[in-house]
């Protein structure tokens, strides 16, 4: 596949960031507004432009932690979000990819002419002065994220980083360090990894997803492409050696490039057995730990993680302590505990497995780790567009559940034209015509109440998706304890 500049999707790909030389943000002594301040990402962002020099305020709907934590450290943050909470002397707007053109705040911001900047972009320009790491791919990039963030904290190298994930182990998830060592997803939706600087990136896995923004499978690789030559001849590029598409994401690269799998061909090769994960260099052995978290997929980012490590100046033996005694995060294979029945005890796991790939690893290594008599997967589609557009994909990917329970989709972002496009029921009928056992149900309740009545002992129950769908794994808990 040709690496040339095509057009693809809904989006001329030679109007891309790369060919532009970075514009510089400047931050000292500016005050810069964050909308949604609360978010994970943006407080980590506020207090990395605060690092910079600048004078920062945001808004938000409502008081929480993160506000509070905020304010504490003195952070001027107001919980409204209208016209009136841009600062009068706000000389920048930052906001989220979420966030409209009619919010109240960015109409004032046009309004009075004040600058505004996506996150993505202001992230990518912090990443200007630093070490920028950025972690990339379809998915795993939260669990890789917040693993090598972990590696890096336990090896005394100090690093900031922005996880789209909370991970209680390393204190959430972001972080102000103060080495020069910048760590972050580089998410490919509405191509915002354009916007990156990075000196060292990874990129895990490249598939069909967000097809509603890129249109095909060549649009995402060339996107990924795009992502990677803005990689500096100094840096590097660790890529996922059985990915089908790695020379035409890594043709022509300066920067140098390694690759990173199962197979003996790779550069960076990882070999599993009995929970063991060793990885070897050219056949040199390197490093090896016993990870907490089961599977291949585990496994291989947890390697991702000790290569990109490795790189950054951690030796071998605090890089395997600290995948040694990595603890997980929220919602990546969580298990919440066990709830008594009368036929003895059913286990209650919840993830945020939200792509047909995901789904179909993540049920298989429960499968292997947990043992269950019966596995009873609770499924949430994320997006009509995604549904609809991996429909096929999504009904070959519950093989290993024997029972799946799909409640209604999630609606975030598409248009209200997309949400009569498809349902929760022509999923169901897929998983049916393969024989699959598989139902409808909603609202959350009635899956709670028909859980505790089709439960029985040696049950492994997990729920899965990128939306509210854990209010259910926290309902069969509460109401076991």
């Amino acid at each position: 596949m040709s690496t040339r500049t095509r057009t693809s999707g809904n989006t001329a790909l030679n109007d891309q960031p790369r060919q532009l030389a970075p514009q510089k943000i400047e931050l000292a002594g500016r005050r810069a507004h964050f909308v949604g301040i609360g978010g994970c990402g943006m407080s980590c962002l506020a207090r990395l432009a605060k690092q910079s020099g600048a004078i920062c305020t945001g808004s938000d709907k409502l008081a929480s932690p993160v506000t509070e934590s905020l304010e504490d450290d003195g952070f001027d943050v107001v919980l409204d979000q209208s016209a009136s909470t841009v600062p009068a002397d706000c000389d920048m707007l930052i906001i989220s990819a979420a966030i409209g053109a009619q919010h109240p705040e960015v109409v004032e911001a046009r309004r009075r002419g004040i600058a505004i900047h996506k996150y993505a972009a202001l992230l990518g320009n912090l990443m200007l002065d630093r070490t920028g790491v950025a972690i990339a791919g379809t998915h795993g990039k939260s669990t890789t994220t917040s693993m090598l963030s972990h590696v890096l904290i336990e090896a005394d190298l100090d690093p900031s980083f922005i996880v789209g994930a909370t991970c209680q182990q390393i204190g959430g998830g972001s972080r102000t360090g103060h080495s020069d060592i910048l760590v972050a997803e580089a998410c490919e939706f509405d191509r915002s990894f354009h916007n990156f600087h990075p000196t060292h990136a990874v990129i895990l896995n490249v598939e069909e997803d967000h097809m509603e923004i890129y249109g095909s499978l060549d649009a995402i690789v060339e996107a990924f492409a795009v992502f990677a030559r803005k990689l500096p001849a100094h840096g590097s590029l660790l890529i996922q050696h059985e990915l089908p598409h790695r020379m035409a994401i890594a043709a022509g690269l300066k920067c140098a490039v390694e690759t990173l799998g199962f197979a003996p061909q790779a550069d960076w090769r990882i070999e599993l057995r009995d929970g063991r994960t060793a990885l070897r260099h050219r056949d040199k052995l390197v490093a090896s730990w016993h990870g907490a978290m089961p599977g291949e997929h585990m496994a291989y980012n947890a390697a991702a993680a000790a290569v990109t490590a490795h790189r950054l100046g951690a030796p071998w033996k605090p890089i395997a302590d600290a995948l040694e005694s990595f603890e997980g995060l929220d919602r990546r294979m969580q298990l919440l505990g066990q709830r008594d029945t009368p036929g003895g005890p059913i286990t209650i796991v919840d993830d945020y497995g939200h792509h047909p790939t995901e789904i179909d690893t993540t049920l298989r290594a429960l499968r292997r780790h947990y043992k269950p008599q019966r596995l009873i997967c609770i499924f949430q589609p994320h997006q009509h567009s995604r549904t609809r557009f991996l429909l096929e994909q999504f009904a070959q990917s519950f093989s290993e559940a024997d029972m799946v329970i799909v409640p209604d989709i999630y609606f975030v972002r598409d248009s209200e034209q997309e949400r009569h496009t498809v349902s929760a029921a022509d999923l169901v009928d897929r998983l049916r015509s393969r024989g699959r056992q598989a139902l409808h149900l909603y609202p959350f309740d009635a899956i709670v109440e028909h859980l505790q009545v089709i439960s029985r002992g040696g049950d492994l129950i997990v729920t899965m998706g990128a939306g509210d769908v854990w209010k259910i794994a926290a309902a069969m808990k509460c109401d076991g304890a």
